[in-house]
């Protein structure tokens, strides 16, 4: 799917003139048709995995500039934040579609990811083996983990043929290995189905801006309860959507 400026820029909370100037510092993929620019799906999900935070956030904050994406919560200027550019309590309603679990075996990635899949399997109405074989090639392209112990396993390959996005959020009974970029293991992961393209990465998006707030990862170590994390998650996206 090709994105435009006004695409990028919504998916991303920041203004188109945040978009244009990562582009002429060479910071985001693009590429031009009739002297237009446009973004790959495929590219710009790769592009925000590798620009995974790389040293420990600042508390209060989101994301600073010298890793990549804008602080979203200390500047109040319309050319840095778009209001609303995340579509409100998405990931609310994903998680509330999907579930937590916290009985998931398994002492490695792909161990988690089998037995995960074979608990979610008939909610999503896949095969669970053809399903944790996508999610594990996926890894094998690239680890997942977004730093500071959090990991969002998905895979280009599977849409969900229905109109709601689902995420399922699992505690390993011990933090695993998971090729994070900090080093540092997983000891939470967001498996993340979306219905479309566009909420893939909105979704994918929302939980790279989740894993950069300290009180976020602190509450998250604690494993809560689904009913829990979605009071939690209601609350901090309802604080995101309104920064300007």
């Amino acid at each position: 799917m090709d994105l435009k400026i006004k695409d990028v820029a919504e998916l991303l909370s920041v203004s188109e003139t945040t978009i244009r100037r990562w582009l002429t510092e060479g910071k985001i993929p693009a590429y031009r048709i009739n002297h237009q620019y446009r973004f790959s799906r495929i590219e710009i999900e790769d592009w925000m995995m590798h620009c995974r935070i790389q040293s420990p956030p600042n508390e209060g904050s989101f994301f600073n500039e010298k890793q990549i994406y804008p602080p979203i919560s200390h500047d109040n200027s319309h050319e840095s934040t778009v209001r609303g550019g995340m579509q409100h309590f998405c990931l609310y309603r994903a998680i509330h579609q999907g579930d937590v679990l916290s009985t998931i075996p398994g002492k490695t990635k792909e161990e988690v990811i089998r037995g995960t899949t074979k608990v979610i399997a008939q909610k999503l109405g896949v095969d669970p083996e053809v399903l944790s074989e996508l999610l594990i090639d996926r890894e094998k392209m690239m680890p997942t983990a977004l730093n500071h112990g959090i990991a969002v396993p998905h895979t280009r390959d599977f849409l969900r043929n229905g109109p709601l996005d689902m995420v399922f959020v699992v505690y390993p009974s011990e933090p695993i290995e998971y090729g994070a970029l900090d080093g540092k293991d997983v000891y939470a992961l967001f498996f993340l189905f979306a219905s479309n393209d566009k909420g893939h990465l909105q979704l994918l998006a929302k939980l790279a801006h989740l894993g950069s707030s300290p009180h976020a990862l602190e509450f998250l170590q604690a494993k809560p309860a689904k009913k829990e994390l979605l009071d939690f998650i209601r609350t901090w996206e309802g604080v995101l959507s309104t920064v300007v």
